[in-house]
């Protein structure tokens, strides 16, 4: 018997073509791949001032909506008009990303339409929040819970988190991991640097990405290669100057770069990538960086320990990184070694195993099946996941892992 095609929407990122981050790439990765497959797919994206939009993209269908262009609103506003929409354009199946949504899910339920809420990670604990913030994502958290027919978790640590935090199951399904070619660097020349001769960080520009610590530890070491910064931050004005005022001559401070030719010549040639990230789950750019053969080097927390493993070098302070860039400059071989390894690694990130299980949960979710189980009740546990400050120095970070427990993962 042939499985009929669904029709499925994906709502609350900016949209396609990928261009910010890893809901995007995910919507991207596994919306073409369902598509192909001959599934409706239906992507929901922000209006671009200027821009044209496209009705179509990789086979999946596009719909252009605005969204109020300020840090607090811009998601919740941009998925409210999204949802709207499509109680009107009732689909099979939908996935919300980002537990920030979940205010809006009754309203699909209303409906009748089944929805998987992509929870992310944890985003009450970026600095950027504070006060009232904080406490609405941590709502939000319980919210996804109780009116989301199913979880969708990137990351152990994220499962276990929800797990222990409300009871609750989730449907684990990492992100992809392109498997990038290493052979190209000619697009190199264009910033001036060389295969093997530079240092690369790859972020947004937020303080639990931890550029400035980077920054900071490269600039104490006694590198002689130079550390490529790729980054921006459309929010972050005072950290952005942080960043600049600990960089020196060394530095290259790059600012936002799209062209994903480049971005992969840039992976794949560095001789360490730093990664700084330390409060999403599975992180899109770190899954590039082992696709590209990167020798890598993570701040410590666990979503960064499941995807390096042993092949991994690891920072919580500055010092950290001084010693990490000095001894890939003393030792390239055992770094591009480090690298190969990571590559092989990456090879347990594939996008058509993603776009499986999102589709064989869609199919779940279509069925009623999902729908008809008892789902938790949103409410936590008990509190026992410590509340950081909004300025706590980034030396607490790792003292405390994604997960809620305290201690250091070893």
């Amino acid at each position: 018997m042939i499985a009929r095609p669904l029709r499925v929407a994906l709502i609350g990122t900016r949209g396609v073509p990928a261009r910010y981050g890893g809901f995007e790439t995910c919507v991207e990765e596994v919306g073409s791949r369902l598509a192909a497959r001959g599934h409706d797919v239906l992507v929901y994206c922000r209006s671009a001032d200027g821009v044209q939009p496209a009705a179509q993209y990789r086979g999946m269908r596009l719909t252009h909506l605005p969204a109020m262009r300020r840090r607090t609103l811009e998601t919740l506003s941009h998925t409210a008009l999204s949802v709207a929409h499509q109680v009107t354009h009732a689909v099979n199946a939908a996935v919300v990303f980002n537990a920030a949504n979940a205010p809006l899910l009754p309203a699909l339920r209303a409906r009748r339409i089944p929805v998987a809420t992509h929870v992310d990670g944890l985003e009450w604990r970026r600095a950027k929040w504070s006060g009232n913030g904080r406490r609405y994502y941590r709502l939000a958290e319980s919210l996804a819970v109780r009116w989301s027919d199913a979880l969708i978790a990137d990351a152990g640590g994220i499962a276990d988190y929800y797990a222990e935090e409300f009871g609750a199951d989730t449907e684990l399904i990492a992100y992809g991991a392109p498997l990038v070619d290493g052979g190209a660097a000619h697009r190199l020349a264009e910033l001036g640097v060389r295969p093997d001769g530079y240092h690369l960080v790859v972020a947004r520009f937020e303080p639990e990405n931890h550029v400035d610590l980077i920054v900071e530890g490269y600039v104490r070491s006694r590198a002689t290669l130079p550390l490529v910064v790729v980054g921006s931050a459309p929010y972050a004005d005072v950290y952005s100057r942080r960043v600049q005022a600990a960089a020196d001559g060394r530095v290259r401070l790059l600012g936002g770069v799209w062209d994903s030719e480049l971005l992969d010549q840039l992976y794949a040639h560095a001789r360490t990538y730093l990664h700084g990230h330390s409060v999403g789950g599975t992180n899109p750019s770190l899954l590039r960086a082992i696709g590209a053969g990167a020798p890598t080097a993570a701040f410590d927390v666990t979503f960064n320990r499941e995807v390096l493993r042993g092949a991994g070098r690891w920072f919580a302070t500055a010092q950290d990184v001084t010693r990490v860039v000095e001894e890939a400059e003393d030792d390239p071989v055992a770094a591009h070694a480090r690298g190969e390894a990571l590559r092989e690694r990456a090879r347990d990130y594939d996008w058509d195993d993603v776009a499986d299980r999102y589709e064989d949960l869609c199919r779940r979710l279509a069925s009623g099946a999902l729908r008809a189980r008892r789902r938790p009740t949103g409410r936590r546990r008990a509190a026992r996941v410590p509340e950081l400050p909004a300025d706590a120095p980034a030396a607490l970070t790792p003292s405390v892992d994604l997960a809620g427990r305290v201690g250091a993962d070893t």
